[in-house]
C-alpha cells in the first residue's frame, strides 16, 4: 500500500552527505511507488539553484531535477 513520505532538507549542497542522503531516500521511496514531498528551508534551497557546477561531486541540482521528473514534490 503506497504511503506518503515527507523529508526536510536544510543543509546546503556540497557541505556534507545530507543532500545525497535525502536524494537516495526520496529515490528509494519513489521506486516503491510512494508519494514523496521534500521541504527545503534555509541553506537547503541552494540544492535547487540552476547552473551549479561543483567539480568532483554529484550535481545536487540535476539529482533533484531527475527525482522531480519521477514525481518528487518540492516545497521551497
Amino acid at each position: 500500500m503506497p504511503q506518503r513520505f515527507t523529508l526536510f532538507l536544510s543543509a546546503p549542497p556540497y557541505a556534507g552527505q545530507h543532500p545525497a542522503t535525502a536524494a537516495r531516500l526520496a529515490g528509494a521511496a519513489l521506486d516503491e511507488g510512494h508519494a514523496v514531498t521534500l521541504f527545503a528551508s534555509g541553506d537547503g534551497i541552494y540544492n535547487f539553484f540552476v547552473g551549479q557546477s561543483a567539480k568532483g561531486v554529484p550535481n545536487a541540482e540535476s539529482e533533484f531535477a531527475a527525482l522531480m521528473a519521477r514525481g518528487l514534490t518540492v516545497e521551497l
